[in-house]
């Protein structure tokens, strides 16, 4: 026989098996315990977020070039800049910056930046020496400053 809380009444319910029978019975998840099982659950995203360890907040990098890919995404926005290095070739930096919605409140949208914009980007660089960095601020070929206006720079 099998009793659940949930389909039979507290009179026809049977808490523990009679002489010949095996009874298995079904009881409620406390509340508490699914309430904190749903939490653990939803932390996950939360609790796979990275630090900002890896990039230098002591430390600025300016460093003037082109758009090749701006990226509005969740959790953290990218553009891809290519600089042009001392050989003549182009490196590809990856600078990681806040949501979108964050980006919104701070005047963004998703086409404030578009391939083939020349920019000059101000970051705190990775530790690591990796090409890429925290965004602080952006100045574009117009004048106008995305970013932290106190802390944008103009072309070296």
């Amino acid at each position: 026989m099998f009793a659940a809380w949930f389909n039979l009444g507290p009179d026809q319910a049977t808490w523990g098996p009679t002489p010949g029978e095996i009874s298995i019975v079904a009881s409620p998840v406390p509340p508490v315990a699914l309430a904190l099982t749903l939490a653990a659950a939803a932390s996950g995203p939360a609790l796979a977020h990275h630090s900002f360890a890896m990039f230098d907040r002591t430390k600025e990098l300016v460093l003037a070039g082109t758009v090749r890919e701006f990226q509005w995404t969740n959790p953290h926005s990218w553009i891809r800049l290519d600089v042009v290095n001392d050989r003549g070739a182009a490196d590809t930096y990856a600078v990681e910056l806040n949501s979108p919605n964050n980006l919104i409140r701070q005047g963004w949208s998703s086409k404030s930046l578009k391939p083939g914009d020349k920019v000059v980007l101000t970051l705190n660089p990775v530790r690591d020496g990796t090409k890429g960095g925290l965004f602080v601020a952006a100045t574009l070929a117009d004048g106008k400053i995305l970013g932290d206006v106190t802390r944008a720079k103009t072309a070296n």
